[in-house]
């Protein structure tokens, strides 16, 4: 009778095992195949009271060991990118490391310029705000604003063009702070041209303070030759690059 009974464990133990590691089986299956095997341990005691309480033991074993095969199962789904979102909810499988990212799997972009948050240098642009790749606002050409040659001494032509946006400035946006910046073109040495670009910015500055606008809130600065968006080469590219930008600093 002992001998009978250790069998039974052996068997018991064996099927539990093979619950827990079979992932194809179903939770109704081992919770089956727990009562049949309960069963028949109980058969091996004299009297119905014993298959009963086999039954129900080995059940509850055999669904309990497959419940906890499944969890199992679940908690072990990959995460490729290693971003706290699984790889069958990540659209964007690839994420860098550290790097912040939404439900979705992907990096964030808190301003909602376009430019990822990783990537954007300029993480607080306005709403609604053109930017270029790295996220700033996109400078604004002053098409017509020009000087005399070889001077930073504006034309009548840029007291124009000036005027209207010193007024709405001062009018409508006092609280927004400017950046005004100059550029050249190469002819000429490169210190020269970098003196001749501060020189050009800090005179349409001293322009638009003069027609109501508050110093504090306008920036001047010169970047030379060194942002040519032009062919130096040509006349027609030279023109270009001989500019003045607005942007908001």
């Amino acid at each position: 009778m002992i001998y009978k009974k250790l069998s039974v464990v052996v068997a018991a133990i064996i099927l539990m095992s093979g619950c827990a590691t079979v992932e194809t089986e179903s939770w109704q299956n081992c919770a089956i195949g727990g009562a049949l095997l309960g069963g028949a341990a109980g058969g091996f005691v004299e009297g119905a009271g014993e298959i009963a309480v086999g039954s129900v033991v080995g059940g509850t074993a055999g669904g309990f060991l497959c419940d906890t095969a499944t969890l199992e199962k679940a908690g072990v789904e990959p995460d490729t990118d290693s971003d706290g979102v699984v790889d069958s909810r990540d659209e964007c499988p690839d994420t860098l490391p550290n790097v912040a990212v939404g439900k979705s799997g992907c990096t964030l972009d808190s301003d909602n310029d376009g430019v990822e948050d990783d990537k954007d240098q300029c993480p607080d642009s306005a709403a609604g705000a053109v930017v270029n790749e790295l996220g700033c606002v996109k400078a604004w050409v002053l098409e017509g604003v020009n000087f005399h040659t070889d001077s930073a001494d504006l034309t009548e032509v840029a007291k124009a063009i000036l005027f209207p946006i010193a007024t709405a400035h001062h009018e409508h946006h006092a609280d927004v702070d400017l950046l005004i910046n100059g550029h050249t073109d190469s002819q000429g040495s490169i210190a020269y041209n970098q003196v001749l670009s501060q020189k050009r910015a800090e005179a349409v500055v001293a322009f638009m303070v003069e027609n109501g606008c508050e110093a504090a809130k306008l920036t001047a600065t010169g970047s030379g030759e060194s942002q040519a968006i032009a062919d130096n080469g040509t006349k027609e590219g030279r023109a270009k690059n001989r500019r003045v930008e607005l942007s908001v600093k």
